[in-house]
């Protein structure tokens, strides 16, 4: 029956700490309902394990509504899980049948160290954005309202295709190099596609790809997993932006 509620072995990745061994861990839980969130699933775990004094599963969420990126996980070898399109806490258990094994994993990046079960630190893309993900602004009181300038509509629909970008760290998690330029790429497509971000553009992509390397995240593998497993689609087409950017910025600032 569709309905059937959902009895499931779990396999999930335990680690005390960033410098502790870690390992996999098996837990049963049981009558799970279809329509409840993969983190609501998880929310049973760890009621479960504290009723027996034992400690829960670290993870990270905030606004369950596919809007903050903080909820990632690695779900039987796919960032977020089986779904597209969405991030862990809006994935369904309907996904799953009753008797599945699901393996839980945390992002696997070097850029992204595990501070405690499945939570990643991702100060890294922080970082990232701090090198240069912004536009200076006059706020002087002579300030002009952005409204004001006119912007090509095919353009202004990209900009806002590529401010999507929730920084989850799907696109890492899925790379094999774990490459960080899906999300570096809609960083600096997002800005360099408006007028305002024109101003500082040459030193915005120089910075952020100097950052990101600084990080240890990889090279491309042009594969195109990043954007498959993205659970707000962005474009490769971000990634050939950024290195149209990043050639002629080398060219101008020499």
């Amino acid at each position: 029956m569709a309905n059937e509620n959902l009895n499931l072995t779990l396999k999930v990745w335990r680690q005390n700490g960033p410098n502790n061994p870690g390992r996999m861990e098996t837990y049963q839980v049981k009558d799970i309902s279809p329509d409840s969130s993969f983190l609501e699933m998880m929310d049973v775990l760890n009621n479960n394990l504290i009723e027996t004094g034992k400690d829960p599963v670290a993870f990270d969420h905030d606004c369950r509504e596919g809007i903050c990126g903080s909820c990632s996980m690695f779900i039987n070898g796919e960032a977020h899980g089986p779904d597209r399109g969405v991030t862990t806490c809006q994935l369904h258990m309907r996904k799953f049948k009753s008797g599945d094994t699901i393996h839980i994993e945390p992002w696997r990046a070097k850029a992204f160290p595990v501070i405690k079960d499945l939570v990643v630190d991702r100060s890294s893309f922080d970082r990232i954005i701090q090198a240069g993900g912004f536009i200076s602004v006059n706020t002087s009181g002579n300030t002009v309202d952005a409204n004001a300038i006119p912007i090509n509509k095919e353009d202004a629909d990209k900009a806002f295709d590529a401010a999507t970008c929730i920084g989850c760290g799907a696109c890492v998690a899925s790379c094999k190099n774990a490459s960080a330029m899906l999300f570096v790429s809609a960083k600096v497509s997002q800005l360099a596609l408006l007028p305002q971000g024109r101003v500082e553009a040459e030193d915005r992509v120089l910075n952020m790809v100097h950052q990101m390397d600084e990080e240890g995240f990889g090279n491309c593998t042009n594969t195109g997993a990043c954007e498959v497993e993205c659970p707000k689609g962005i474009s490769l087409e971000n990634i050939a932006r950024m290195n149209r950017e990043y050639a002629s910025a080398l060219v101008k600032k020499g």
